[in-house]
Order: structure tokens, then C-alpha cells, then sequence
């Protein structure tokens, strides 16, 4: 190999001299890449569009799997999913690199979504930070512990925006708001890639779901999106754009159609926006058997949708095979041209290029730094800061929270020591190492205070739990009656009870759509038998989405949405508990009070009439309920308070700029989210009654005041209109801060 490597590397030198001397001067990566396209045959170069998933038996010591063999040996396999582990992965890259023809490396890929074996928040928890380091702290780890064990193109972040809590893939992404979710793209991408510049422990990043995912009809995954190409633009497309800014090095299409074309064949989607609007050079991969999944979509047979998707600019097909199997003939027939594939192929190449593989195949497989690196001390350390940091306090009753340590404590509920939900979905290699489970966690501050019982199986249902926990199974109790018997038991002889209860987390993340977003029946009877013995309640609530909490805000006594706090779990949620750190979070989505209110978003248009606060004929009323959300967007609860004062909002040549007054007005530390919006009171086309447009996370001791100061510019007041142009209309604006995007100070200006 290294007689290969140099052979090349005399080649480019070469070729190098020779443009040089001609006047056209090239890259190196250039005359690198345009030498081995040279020497490529259409099904060599159609080979490293070919992505596909390892079969569980590809890898037993020197043993390769024969189908795999096959396409290795013809070049006909680019890149690898869900494969790792220093030694298999270095195993299959040198059969990859020895027995082709071209010698052409692998790339290897795994969804490192939060975390690779140390798991991070879920992403809607790190979004609940409102702290958009703590997404690039999360790429950084992920990338540092999966770049050891062969890994170098991890499909994340997810940067979708929903509207809708039904949609169980909303625990993978930022949340319902266009701004704070353009924030936490750039910055995965900048800690999943650092600058791309050679490092062994950088990896390629890929957002998806290109484009609009986020948007299914009722909320079901995998359906169609139906919208305008303003509301795309004004609510969904912003983090995209900010990603592909951040030098994103891969983007994967969506599975749904968007104008009734999916995504991996979506022309105006993938060449018009992507790559003309935005200038994105990089690699677009198809998600799972996409282009397959064509054919179900009504798009036409095998070769029509090969060539569909080709000529749209898919680059890679991610399992499926119509690429290796119908795109030659496709380029043959005239349905492709050619130099489609020349296009696709080269941007394959550079990718492998930039990550340095031709210059060493073998670099990240390094097995000794992944003995030192994964799950070190100060990853879980890192887990542990940022999972308080996201924790939400939504009800606080009489301050029960934080508790005093002397306190007994039942601990009731099917998560109280469980080590395999707290993870959340998407956990790449987390199962490797458990998380620290809540009993752990608080005995290790209250010793034996805390009793713990489960109280109660996930649901009723014993199917219904399995098919919900299918890849983590949660046992069923031996005997539920005695279960609940212990643990009422238990909670009478306490000071406080501490629920842990909620979604499994397989109830959340891809194909998890709900129609019911309320926490499971079992949990929820024990829930209100808890509630009826007269002692405090505190619900540790576990979910990835919006639940209806309409019950469980009016009868407990505090509720503190943990999401699914990842490795260090249980330490975090004492840290919390019992006031070692104040809970850092604001909502990112809202919560609305039933499910019948969905899509629910607090960004929306006005109504020509408005509901205004109490049933009236003719208004924007439902019958049976208030249009209300429980929590807005922006919510959060601290252990102390805050006061927002001298509100005030200028406008200069080049925008607004805008100062506020905060004071901790309360008797600890802590950290307020100052957030800003604004209403543009008269446009072109109805803009929304409320936009964020910054925010800053401030920390202030007890009776410490600040004076923040914020600048929008022209930039900043400017909205896709109805041809999707992207302008600035002057004119007067409401500009607001608060706390939340309901509990503001209020202002206007005008900007000629």
C-alpha cells in the first residue's frame, strides 16, 4: 500500500508540474482526483456512490462477507454504515484498499446523533440549554470518541424544524423555532468537523432531513409535506442554509415528498436551492433505501426513479442498490449523462480527500486512544453539566424544589433505576456503558433516605410495552398489584415523593408517531394514587416531545421535564434536586394543553379574528377549550426570580438596537435566558406575532443587575416574501423581552 500511495502522490506531482507549466494551476486535491477519475470505468466511478449497511456477520477476525467481497473487489462499494470498533473497521479497510483495483478507500458512517458511547442530552434537551455550545461541546465529544473507533461521517445533526409534538422524531432536533434551531445547527457542525483541516479526531457531518421532515401530515412519519414556498422558507429552511454556511460536508434528502416530489429526486430542492441558492459543494446522500422507496411513492419503476433521482443531484444511494444495479444502464440509454456521475463520483473522492483517507486509510482506527478517550472523566463530566443545564422546571409549587437533603424520599415509577431509558433514542454505542440511574444518583447524596419502587409497568398493555421498548426491553413486573401495594406503601412513610415516570425512549425517535401525547395509563393511575395521599409530589417527567400535562400541572406539586438526560443521568438530576445547580432550561417547543391543538407553534400568523381570552362568536375560538398553550415557547421556571426593566429600542441606519434592565431579584445564583422578539406590524405578506431574533444566556448572583444590549439589523427585520424573495420592508416593529415568548417588556419602533 504505501508503494501505492507513493506512486500516486509522483502522479499528481507530475500532472501538478505539467498545468503549472501550461498556465492552469490546479489544487493538489484537483490533479489527485482528476488522475484517478481518469482511470475509472462508469461502474468504478458508480461504485463509490454505492452505500450500504454491514450484514451483522461481515467481520469475524480476517473473514469478510462474501457478498461484500464481491463488491470490493470490483470497486463497487464507496462508503459503509454501522460498522465499528478499531479493529473490524481497519480489518474491512484494508481488504477495501488490498484486493480492489483502485486501491480506493472506505468511508465508514453510524447515526452519532448525541453522543457516541458517553451520551449527551437528546438533541431537544441540548436545545433546551438554549446554549448553542453545548451543541458543539456534543459534537466535539462525539466526534473524539467515534473517530477511535474507525468512524468518519456520522449522519447528524438533525435540523429539522416541527410543529408537532405527534412526530416522534422531534426528539432529534432543536425544536419548533427557525432562529434557535439555525444556532444549534452551525453549531453541531462546528463541533462534529472542527475545520476539517487533516485532525483524526474531526469527522465529516451530514445534516438532515433535506428538506422540510419536520412537517408530515398529522404527524405521521414518513408523509407528505404540503406547504407554500413562503412558509417554507420563513419557518423551516433557515437552519439548512446556516448548516451548509458552517462548510456542512454532507447533506442526506428527506424521505417524504415535498410538491409532490420526495426529496431524493427533488430538483428544485437539491440543484435550485441547495447547491444554486446556496452554493453547497459538498455530498448529498439519500436516507435509508430512499430511492426504492420511489416506486411506493407513485415516481415509476426501478430505472425511471434511479434516473430521476440522479439527475436531480443525489449523489449517493444509501442501501437501496439502484445506483449499482440500474444506473449504468440509465447513463447508457441517455437517461443520465454521464458526466452526472463524473460530478457525483468526484464530490465522493473529495470528501475522502479532505478527510485524509488516501493518505492513510487506517487513521481513525486507533484503538489505544479509544481506551483513553471513550467515557474519560471529563466526557461524563460534560454529560453531567450540560443534562442539568437542560433540565426545564415547569411547576414549583410553594418552592418544594430544591429538596433539603435530610428529607425521606420515595422514589416511585418505572424509571427510578433504570439505566437503559435515561439514554433516550438514538444512542449510536451508548448501551455499552449504562447511564447512571436516578436511585444511584440521588443515594449517592442522601444515602439510604431514598426508597425506590417501580410502583407500576410502562402501561397496561403488555404488547403494546413490548412493541414501545422493542429494542430495550423494559420487564414486566412479576406481580403489578404488589408492585403498586410497595410502593404507596413506601410513599406514605415519606417526606416527598419523587415520580420518574414517562415515555420509554423508543417511544420517541424515527416511526414513533403518537396520537396520544400523554404519559402512559399505568404511570398516569399510580401518578394520581401518589397524588391523593396528601404528600408533596415532584414528577421527574421523561419525554422527547410535547406532552399534555393539563392533569399533572393542576394536582403536582412540582414538575422538572428532565428529557432523556444521557450517561450521567442520575448525578445531574440530584444536582438539580437538591439545589447543587439550578435548572438551566427554557422550552424549545411549545406545550400545548391537548393534542387536539396541534401543530401548535407560538410563531404564528394573526388571525383576522382573534381570539381574545374568552369564547365570542365569530372568533378564532374551539368550542370545548381555550387556544392557550400550558407552557409557550421559551418557558422555565429557576430557583430564584428575575425582573426585566427600561426597556428601550432605537433605530439607526442599519437596524435597531435595542437595551433592557435584568435584575435577580431573588436570594440565589442563576441563570436567565433574556430572549428577543419581534412583530413586523405591516409587510408585503402577514408575518407572525412573534419572532425570536436573539438571546442570551446571562448568570447573576442574588440582587445583581446587568444591562444587556441587542442589535438587529436590516438583515435580521428581513422575511421571505411571496415570490420567496428575501427583503426588507421598513416600517414599525414590535420589539419584545422577556422570559418566554409570552412574559415580555414590549416596545415600538419604526426603520425607514
Amino acid at each position: 500500500m504505501n508503494y501505492i500511495r507513493e506512486t500516486m502522490k509522483r502522479v499528481t506531482c507530475i500532472f501538478l508540474s505539467c498545468l503549472l507549466l501550461a498556465g492552469c494551476a490546479r489544487s493538489e486535491k484537483d490533479v489527485f482526483i482528476d488522475s484517478l477519475l481518469a482511470n475509472m470505468t462508469l461502474e468504478q466511478k458508480i461504485g463509490q456512490l454505492n452505500m450500504l449497511p454491514v450484514p451483522s456477520d461481515i467481520i469475524t477476525g480476517d473473514k469478510v462477507n462474501a457478498d461484500f467481497r464481491e463488491l470490493l473487489k470490483r470497486d463497487a462499494l464507496g462508503s459503509v454504515l454501522n460498522l465499528t470498533g478499531a479493529a473490524d473497521v481497519e480489518a474491512l479497510q484494508k481488504f477495501a484498499v488490498d484486493s480492489s483495483q483502485l486501491h480506493i478507500p472506505l468511508i465508514f458512517g453510524l447515526d452519532v446523533v448525541h453522543g457516541y458511547v458517553t451520551q449527551m442530552p437528546v438533541p431537544l434537551g441540548i436545545a433546551a440549554t438554549w446554549n448553542p455550545e453545548n451543541a458543539e461541546i456534543c459534537g466535539r465529544i462525539s466526534a473524539a470518541e467515534a473517530t477511535t473507533e474507525g468512524l468518519c461521517l456520522t449522519f447528524s445533526p438533525m435540523v429539522d424544524i416541527t410543529h408537532d409534538g405527534r412526530w416522534g422524531r422531534i426528539v432529534e432536533g432543536s425544536g419548533e423555532d427557525p432562529y434557535l434551531g439555525s444556532r444549534f445547527a452551525e453549531a453541531y457542525v462546528r463541533g462534529f468537523q472542527g475545520d476539517m483541516d487533516g485532525s483524526v479526531d474531526v469527522m465529516a457531518s451530514c445534516i438532515k432531513h433535506f428538506a422540510v421532515y419536520g412537517a408530515p401530515i398529522a404527524g405521521l412519519d414518513y408523509m407528505a409535506v404540503d406547504m407554500s414556498r413562503p412558509f417554507m422558507f420563513n419557518y423551516y429552511m433557515a437552519p439548512y442554509e446556516a448548516a451548509v454556511k458552517a462548510g456542512v460536508a454532507t447533506v442526506m434528502t428527506s424521505f417524504n415528498e415535498v410538491e409532490g416530489v420526495p426529496g431524493c429526486a427533488n430538483r428544485y430542492l437539491l440543484q435550485d436551492v441547495l447547491r444554486d441558492k446556496w452554493g453547497f459543494d459538498g455530498v448529498v446522500v439519500s436516507d435509508y433505501n430512499c430511492v426504492m422507496q420511489m416506486i411506493n411513492h407513485g415516481m415509476g419503476n426501478a430505472d425511471q426513479v434511479t434516473a430521476l433521482a440522479a439527475n436531480a443531484g443525489l449523489d449517493v444511494d444509501m442501501s437501496s442498490c439502484f445506483y449499482s444495479k440500474r444506473l449504468a444502464s440509465c447513463v447508457r440509454s441517455g437517461a443520465v449523462p454521464e458526466s452526472v456521475v463524473d460530478k457525483a463520483c468526484r464530490r465522493m473522492l473529495e470528501l475522502k480527500y479532505d478527510l485524509g483517507l488516501f493518505e492513510d486509510p487506517y487513521r481513525f482506527c486507533r484503538q489505544e486512544a479509544a481506551d483513553s478517550i471513550i467515557c474519560c472523566q471529563e466526557h461524563l463530566n460534560e454529560s453531567r453539566r450540560m443534562a442539568a443545564e437542560s433540565f426545564v422546571l415547569l411547576k414549583n409549587k410553594d418552592n418544594i424544589l430544591p429538596l433539603n437533603p435530610e428529607m425521606k424520599i420515595a422514589l416511585i415509577g418505572p424509571f427510578a433505576d433504570d439505566a437503559k431509558n435515561i439514554l433516550g433514542s438514538w444512542t449510536a454505542r451508548g448501551g455499552r456503558r449504562p447511564g447512571v440511574t436516578i436511585l444511584e444518583g440521588l443515594r449517592e447524596v442522601c444515602g439510604n433516605k431514598v426508597v425506590a419502587e417501580p410502583g407500576c409497568d410502562i402501561c397496561y398493555d403488555a404488547d403494546l410495552q413490548k412493541y414501545w421498548c422493542w429494542y430495550r426491553p423494559v420487564e414486566r413486573l412479576a406481580d403489578a398489584s404488589e408492585s403498586e401495594r410497595r410502593a404507596l406503601k413506601a410513599a406514605k412513610s415519606a417526606d416527598v415523593i419523587v415520580a420518574a415516570m414517562g415515555e420509554p425512549a423508543l417511544l420517541t425517535g424515527e416511526a414513533a408517531s403518537r396520537v396520544y401525547i400523554v404519559i402512559p395509563d399505568a404511570q398516569k393511575d399510580l401518578l394520581k394514587k401518589l397524588a391523593g395521599l396528601g404528600k408533596p409530589v415532584v414528577l421527574l417527567l421523561f419525554t422527547g416531545r410535547q406532552i399534555d400535562l393539563r392533569w399533572e400541572n393542576e394536582h403536582l406539586d412540582a414538575i422538572l421535564n428532565v428529557w432523556y438526560p444521557g450517561s450521567e443521568a442520575g448525578r445531574a438530576i440530584a444536582d438539580v434536586i437538591y439545589g447543587k445547580t439550578n435548572p438551566g432550561g427554557r422550552l424549545p417547543v411549545t406545550f400545548p394543553k391537548c393534542v387536539g391543538q396541534l401543530p401548535y407553534y407560538y410563531n404564528h400568523t394573526p388571525s383576522g379574528n382573534p381570539y381574545l381570552g374568552d369564547w365570542q362568536r365569530n372568533r378564532s375560538n374551539y368550542l370545548d377549550l381555550d387556544v392557550y398553550p400550558l407552557y409557550p415557547f421559551g418557558f422555565g421556571l429557576d430557583y430564584t426570580t428575575y425582573e426585566y426593566s427600561d426597556l428601550v429600542a432605537t433605530a439607526e441606519e442599519d437596524g435597531i438596537r435595542v437595551s433592557v434592565e435584568l435584575r435577580n431579584t431573588g436570594d440565589r445564583r442563576g441563570s436567565e435566558v433574556v430572549q428577543l422578539y419581534i412583530r413586523d406590524l405591516a409587510a408585503s405578506i402577514s408575518r407572525p406575532v412573534a419572532e425570536l431574533k436573539a438571546f442570551r444566556k446571562v448568570h447573576l448572583e442574588a440582587g445583581e443587575s446587568v444591562e444587556l444590549e441587542f442589535f438587529l439589523s436590516r438583515q435580521d427585520l428581513s422575511f421571505y416574501n411571496a415570490e420567496t424573495e428575501f427583503v426588507f420592508e421598513p416600517g414599525a416593529f414590535n420589539i419584545m423581552v422577556g422570559r418566554n415568548c409570552r412574559d415580555v417588556l414590549k416596545t415600538k419602533v419604526t426603520l425607514n
